[in-house]
């Protein structure tokens, strides 16, 4: 079956204090997104690659690609209003059946074995998405202050989450609500159940400047 990576790099950097995309700030000497594209490509060199982009930044992206001879093949797509409009426009591009991920162009770091574990759990599931354990303790804000919560009842989700192609796009047939914070939400809200395979904790998503400074440590 034929496999499918949709890659959202709509982010505007803001929180990175820069003017610079964040997908596009160069770390260990190639920008965020080539590393990205870099992974899933040293995973399967057969995979399709949709690239999401806001129309804004393509040509930004197309000098990019000159500029460091990035030539891995990709088809890019329009970002939309919202990830969930990003989504769907990439979506338009996946053309046979098969399995379709989808992936925050900044987390360059995800392991080739959590990609193979989420691809191969979702001929069997459907929808998967990668999770690591809570470590930290969590409070939840009330109306009186603030209480514990156990950390054992929740997880940090992660992507790629991956999907039977037929179902995602179902999925995104839906009108958009503001409660789709990700793909397994926009699938959940079918009543399909989404199944959890174990992430790796590199997989951060590069959002501050201290991401950055972990990110150069993790290229070494």
């Amino acid at each position: 079956m034929k496999k499918y990576i949709i890659i959202v790099a709509g982010g505007k950097g803001l929180r990175m204090g820069g003017e610079i995309p964040k997908q596009f700030i160069p770390i260990g000497g190639k920008p965020v997104l080539m590393r990205t594209i870099e992974t899933f490509y040293a995973y399967d060199s057969s995979i399709q690659i949709i690239l999401v982009l806001p129309v804004s930044q393509q040509d930004y992206w197309k000098d990019l690609c000159r500029e460091y001879s990035f030539d891995i093949p990709h088809q890019v797509a329009d970002g939309g209003e919202t990830r969930f409009h990003s989504v769907k426009s990439g979506l338009n591009l996946v053309k046979e059946d098969g399995w379709v991920g989808v992936h925050d162009g900044v987390r360059p770091f995800v392991s080739s074995d959590v990609i193979d574990r989420c691809y191969s759990a979702a001929e069997a599931w459907q929808a998967v998405i990668p999770v690591v354990d809570v470590v930290e303790t969590v409070r939840h804000l009330t109306e009186e202050g603030s209480e514990t919560v156990p950390r054992d009842q929740y997880k940090l989700v992660q992507t790629p989450q991956v999907f039977d192609v037929s179902l995602l796009k179902k999925a995104y047939n839906q009108e958009y609500t503001s409660h789709f914070t990700d793909d397994a939400s926009v699938v959940e809200a079918l009543g399909i159940k989404v199944h959890l395979v174990e992430g790796n904790r590199e997989n951060v998503k590069l959002t501050t400047p201290f991401d950055l400074k972990l990110a150069e440590m993790l290229i070494g």
